[in-house]
């Protein structure tokens, strides 16, 4: 399987395959709206507003895994929106680890484990996908999102 082949959910409970998104760079990042490194949601919007028209999108996942998130995906988005400016779409909030993973979680992670396995470690672990599909990087929940901008430059 491919990226293109997964298909997710955003917040308001709109399906959609990810080939929406076939031939841009992607972004995409496990979140949650209580964590500490929730700030990086205003660095992850201003990267979207600053490479939105150049192809780049970014997308978040939230994640209640590590008990970091509101009780549901529409007041989790709505928290993004209004306490970060958010744009960038935001989806139902899932599991990005174990048995009951986003099944795009585990395509990611297979694709790009991390410095000691597999596993999501912690919110805000973020992954680049470049205009073919490709995940190629991995970026640790600590790494802010200006650090990514010469590899997000490069896939432009």
């Amino acid at each position: 399987m491919s990226i293109y082949d997964y298909e997710v959910t955003l917040a308001d409970g709109t399906k959609y395959k990810l080939d929406k998104y076939r031939g841009q760079p992607m972004v995409i990042v496990n979140t949650a709206t209580k964590c500490g490194f929730a700030p990086q949601f205003e660095a992850l919007e201003k990267i979207y507003q600053e490479y939105r028209e150049q192809g780049l999108i970014v997308l978040g996942f939230p994640s209640n895994q590590f008990k970091q998130e509101l009780g549901n995906s529409k007041d989790a988005a709505e928290a993004c929106r209004t306490t970060y400016g958010v744009e960038f779409p935001m989806h139902e909030i899932h599991d990005v680890n174990g048995a009951d993973a986003l099944p795009l979680f585990k395509f990611l992670v297979n694709e790009r484990p991390g410095a000691v396995g597999k596993a999501i470690k912690w919110n805000f672990t973020k992954f680049l996908v470049d205009r073919d599909g490709n995940v190629v990087e991995r970026y640790a929940p600590k790494t802010v999102p200006d650090k990514m901008k010469p590899d997000i430059e490069k896939v432009l």
